[in-house]
């Protein structure tokens, strides 16, 4: 590893340069008083959609949890728990749900009531392209008894129907009107869109705090602009060395913890070759994963076998395999490749996004695989282009992290063969009739072991979270799924 070694510290020296060659701007002054200022949050991508139906990437999930309300959320173990709504299941089919008092009213001013939310929902039945429609064709209807009440009656019992109600309520009128939430959001949350130009310019509802996330895709300027005071908060994204030079920065706060995120490898199953399963053995034997962790991801960060983190509910008392099976081993690869009848060198077409930590782990992977005889191509691409590549299926390899995920209906909803996209998020088109029998039976220690032994995908870690703001912040930290919920308390001090 020791080209990576002289990688970062010549990543670092890079750092310190520009830091010491670029003026520092107006905007370092801090006289001002607490909320009389815009808090500025940088982000490598920004969001792709704010309509809660549609979203799917990483910072829109981010910002529509601020932006509108669901009914139900997760607790610190990861079980639903009321949000906007209290349930009782009164009989296998049939659920009631209770709007809570004192809710707030939509950001244009209408009250929230049990229309709305039936509206809401109704609504998935005409979107032919949600990736989230899949979730609702259980329900048969929804009745409102009142404007606080209302009844989801299923087709079929299903015990876990509450968890799945995390969409963002939206307001009837404006379903109707066909309104453009994916560039207007308009929901009850504790934050409010205001206007998306050349940023996201938000307002927070109790205090008139406003808030604005601006996109700066490279690592090193989000830095920069930290140090500088052109921006006062950052969230992940960067590599482990410029996160230690930030914890040297007396003028920088840094808060780090556990991550909970899943990354992973997406294979395409229309490829033949990656059908066989030693094929796909000899690609999770061909990656070092804990060299990675050490050498250039930051503290917290470590190796995942699958989805849901160990401290998830439904892996406790789990005796689940390890993931020191796929260790690193490129002579066990690469026999495995023979063994799968494939010519050597194997050439693979790897897909990720224009992100430098992205890139990093693409360029290091390549490194480690050519020993196994597997000869990477790295392809980067735009957010948007690389998404919507995953999305189409078009790919070959590509690298992307499950952000957020609470519910083991994700291995259906990943690997379930009647969950292609735009049906779900089987973006590899995987089929397997056996894992389809056990994930039907909610069999989820046997489901996971299947998964584990088959690799539709393959594991990589689950990344650690920390943030770094001006120490003029306050109020605010990493959440081990990386959401940003803290927008909704970051307060700026003198």
């Amino acid at each position: 590893m020791r080209g990576i070694i002289l990688f970062n510290r010549t990543l670092l020296a890079v750092v310190l340069g520009l830091f010491f060659l670029i003026p520092i701007s107006s905007a370092t002054s801090f006289e001002i008083t607490p909320q009389s200022r815009e808090i500025v949050f940088a982000i490598g991508n920004m969001p792709l959609n704010l309509d809660p139906r549609y979203a799917t990437d990483a910072a829109s999930e981010r910002v529509n949890r601020l932006l509108y309300q669901s009914l139900v959320d997760f607790d610190a173990q990861s079980k639903p728990a009321p949000n906007l709504a209290t349930w009782v299941e009164t009989n296998p089919t049939e659920y009631q749900f209770t709007l809570k008092q004192n809710r707030a009213p939509f950001h244009h001013d209408k009250p929230l009531n049990a229309l709305d939310v039936k509206a809401t929902y109704d609504s998935f039945l005409t979107l032919k392209d949600s990736p989230h429609a899949a979730e609702f064709t259980n329900i048969q209807s929804i009745t409102v008894l009142d404007d606080d009440t209302l009844i989801f009656k299923l087709k079929q019992a299903d015990k876990h129907f509450p968890a799945k109600l995390l969409i963002g309520i939206l307001p009837a009128d404006l379903i109707s009107k066909n309104h453009d939430f994916s560039h207007q959001p308009v929901g009850n949350g504790p934050i409010k869109f205001t206007n998306w130009q050349n940023k996201l310019s938000l307002l927070r509802i109790k205090d008139g705090q406003k808030i604005s996330l601006i996109e700066v895709k490279d690592p090193t300027v989000r830095v920069l602009k930290l140090l500088h005071g052109e921006v006062d908060l950052l969230q992940g994204e960067l590599p482990p060395e410029l996160v230690k030079y930030l914890q040297s920065k007396p003028e920088v706060i840094v808060k780090t913890g556990k991550g909970a995120n899943f990354s992973y490898l997406g294979l395409n199953f229309n490829d033949p070759v990656l059908k066989n399963v030693k094929v796909r053995q000899a690609i999770a034997h061909a990656i070092n994963r804990s060299a990675m962790i050490d050498k250039v991801m930051i503290e917290n960060s470590r190796i995942a076998d699958q989805i849901l983190p160990p401290e998830h509910y439904t892996n406790l008392g789990f005796s689940h395999p390890s993931p020191d099976d796929y260790g690193y081993n490129p002579a066990k690869a690469k026999q495995l490749l023979l063994e799968a009848g494939v010519k050597l060198p194997l050439k693979l077409v790897y897909k990720t996004s224009t992100d430098a930590q992205r890139v990093r782990f693409a360029t290091i992977m390549q490194a480690q695989m050519a020993p196994a005889g597997i000869a990477l191509e790295i392809r980067s691409l735009d957010w948007g282009t690389f998404f919507a590549d995953v999305k189409a299926g078009n790919f070959q390899i590509y690298g992307l992290t499950w952000v957020g995920i609470k519910t083991p209906e994700i291995y259906a909803k990943a690997f379930g063969s009647q969950n292609f996209p735009p049906n779900g998020f089987n973006r590899g088109r995987y089929a397997d009739v056996e894992l389809d029998a056990l994930l039907a039976k909610e069999d989820w220690q046997a489901a996971t072991t299947r998964i584990h032994n088959q690799l539709p995908y393959i594991p990589l870690w689950y990344e650690g979270q920390f943030a770094a703001m001006r120490k003029e912040m306050s109020n605010y930290s990493p959440k081990s799924d990386g959401n940003w919920d803290d927008l909704a308390t970051i307060s700026v001090g003198k």
